[in-house]
């Protein structure tokens, strides 16, 4: 990508702004015309909202956009919105044991409140404080009950495909361990043991950096640096690594890229989060001496790979290894084309890595490393991009907020329009969530305002 060093928060504000308004309608349109009944919304088809039965992972993407958006403007009618369907709807989520989802889900809800109470933005009472809190000390703990236990003092959250399965996107659940050690929380097990989530946290942080991350250091012939895995599988039995796999991505010796930005996303923010816990904590915990670094690496690969093979606007195609490509000529050296009719962009991995890529840059910059400047640049450039057409829909009639986004090209279900050879024009809910999350993130550094991140709930960790 070429990335546009000139740009600067405040000089991208009237496009973010524009895209507020656009938001606005969006959701009112998906709360007006998707019936809860069916399900939670996924992605949209010829403009609308719809399911898709696999996991219910989305939910929590719907409500909490409801959140951000009266984060950035004040409407205080999204606000009601939010506080009314994460309080009516959402509690099957945070009891929900089979699945890796819960820092998705509820973070994006509970979280978000919570948040925005102990920022001062919003009135709470103390039952509705304790409601959130809870909340999110149950999800941690659920969350962290989902185990397979690894030599080494490694282990991980693993997917809904069964306890041999561990997924890279399972990286950014990870914060919702966080919040719960945060608010004094652990998990009970057998026999009354007391598990430290930051010590699971740790665990899978760093099994995931040393199994579903490359460094170029030849584990495989197809070992390049900052390449990611979307799954990697164990035997159970031994707990030996067997090999890569996917479910969404081309190959397992290519990158799926929106696994790729999950580990971006997942990695900067808990690079942030790590630094603000004092070194008894850390020391603490299996892995804790040298788990700053270890996220560091994975962070700063990862993004220089995004940066590395994405179009020039900063849009990646759908992955590194999907086998038309080749025959788009040097499609990096370019603006991404989501018309191309060889293989389709995605756009929410746009959205999820643009901020990891900005955490990341702001992380290194406060300590006086300038190459932190380059990561920021590079997530600026990526939510100009996002924050107009093609990319930003216009279109009032269409539920989707950030078109050419991508679910499961493999299986097949991404709406190719008619006439069409590949999927295009439409939107998915982690993409246009992503999309606003980057947005008030950019807008909060713009104005000065509180800086967001996840873990501004308040609470002491002592668990």
């Amino acid at each position: 990508m070429e990335i546009r060093t000139e740009l600067t928060p405040s000089g991208i504000l009237p496009k973010i702004e524009r895209m507020w308004s656009l938001s606005a309608a969006k959701i009112d349109a998906i709360e007006r015309d998707f019936d809860l009944a069916r399900g939670a919304p996924v992605f949209t088809v010829e403009g609308r909202y719809t399911t898709r039965g696999w996991t219910e992972w989305t939910q929590g993407f719907q409500f909490g956009s409801a959140i951000l958006q009266f984060d950035a403007t004040g409407d205080a009618r999204f606000l009601d919105l939010g506080r009314q369907r994460t309080r009516d709807v959402m509690a099957p989520h945070l009891t929900h044991f089979g699945v890796h989802d819960h820092g998705f889900n509820n973070v994006s809800t509970y979280g978000g409140l919570l948040r925005l109470a102990a920022e001062g933005r919003i009135e709470a009472g103390e039952w509705e404080l304790e409601f959130y809190r809870l909340a999110l000390k149950v999800s941690g703990a659920v969350q962290a009950r989902r185990w397979t236990a690894l030599p080494e003092d490694l282990g991980y959250i693993p997917s809904f495909n069964g306890p041999h399965s561990l997924f890279i996107d399972t990286i950014r659940s990870l914060r919702v361990l966080a919040l719960a050690y945060q608010l004094g929380h652990g998990l009970m097990d057998e026999g009354d043991a007391r598990i430290s989530l930051l010590a699971r946290l740790a665990q899978h942080a760093v099994t995931t950096a040393r199994y579903n991350v490359y460094y170029g250091e030849g584990r495989d012939v197809y070992d390049l640096r900052g390449r990611v895995a979307h799954e990697s599988i164990f035997n159970t039995v031994t707990g030996a690594y067997r090999c890569p796999s996917t479910q969404q991505g081309y190959a397992p010796f290519s990158t799926w890229t929106r696994g790729l930005a999950w580990a971006i996303c997942g990695y900067g923010e808990l690079l942030e989060y790590l630094a603000t816990l004092p070194p008894s904590a850390l020391a603490a915990v299996p892995h804790g001496a040298g788990l700053l670094q270890v996220v560091e690496e994975a962070a700063r690969a990862t993004s220089d790979f995004y940066i590395d093979n994405s179009a020039a606007d900063g849009i990646p195609y759908w992955d590194t290894g999907a086998p038309s490509l080749s025959e788009l000529g040097d499609w990096r050296a370019r603006p991404s084309d989501p018309f191309n009719g060889r293989e389709p962009v995605d756009s929410s991995a746009a959205a999820i890595a643009a901020q990891g890529l900005m955490r990341l840059g702001r992380h290194l910059a406060k300590r006086g490393d300038t190459s932190g400047d380059r990561y920021m640049a590079a997530g600026l450039t990526v939510v100009d991009t996002l924050m107009a057409p093609p990319y930003l829909c216009e279109d009032g009639n269409h539920h989707g907020l950030v078109l050419h986004s991508q679910y499961h090209r493999p299986n097949g279900w991404d709406h190719v329009p008619a006439g069409a050879a590949i999927p295009h024009g439409e939107a998915t809910m982690w993409g246009d969530y992503h999309a606003r999350e980057a947005a008030l993130y950019v807008q909060r550094i713009a104005a000065g305002g509180p800086y967001l991140a996840f873990y501004s709930i308040g609470g002491s960790a002592m668990a």
